[in-house]
């Protein structure tokens, strides 16, 4: 069964652009290379045309799981989030209790999520220790160097 993702205009765009590439670039040039493998001679003992049929089968299994990634996609409205909590699209500015950095993230969907622009998955550990929090709470949350402790100091969209 698959899960339901909600993504911004942008990012539901991208996933779109990327699936058109996959199948008009990726597929042309998945028959090049087949067409230039079998030209090389007997395919029985043809290493590079069982290559090329390999990653032909693998362009069409990305190409598969990206049609169900976007059969199950869902457009956000930024309009109508609530500001009370965190939810998915929120900007959250945080407080680190540890060290007292102050850190602003966008909490947006697995396949939109860029650590540089300041925008994690709602799967991450961060992103799911914030789910649901509101101004003002302390989200403890686990990650692969222990346990981190955020206070939520503001939500905005």
């Amino acid at each position: 069964m698959s899960t339901i993702n909600y993504y911004t205009p942008e990012g539901l765009q991208k996933l779109k652009t990327e699936l058109q590439d996959l199948k008009i670039r990726g597929r042309a040039k998945a028959a090049e290379d087949l067409r230039e493998a079998r030209d090389k001679g007997d395919l029985s003992e043809n290493a590079e045309y069982d290559a090329a049929k390999d990653a032909q089968g693998l362009l069409e299994l990305k190409i598969s799981k990206l049609e169900e990634v976007m059969g199950n996609a869902r457009l956000l409205d930024e309009s109508n989030l609530d500001l009370s909590k965190v939810l998915i699209m929120s900007k959250v500015k945080l407080k680190n209790l540890k060290n007292n950095m102050v850190l602003d993230y966008t909490l947006v969907a697995e396949e939109e999520a860029n650590l540089a622009a300041g925008k994690i998955s709602v799967k991450s550990p961060i992103g799911k220790g914030l789910l649901g929090k509101s101004v003002g709470d302390t989200a403890e949350i686990t990650v692969p160097a222990g346990k981190l402790q955020f206070q939520v100091l503001e939500i905005s969209r």
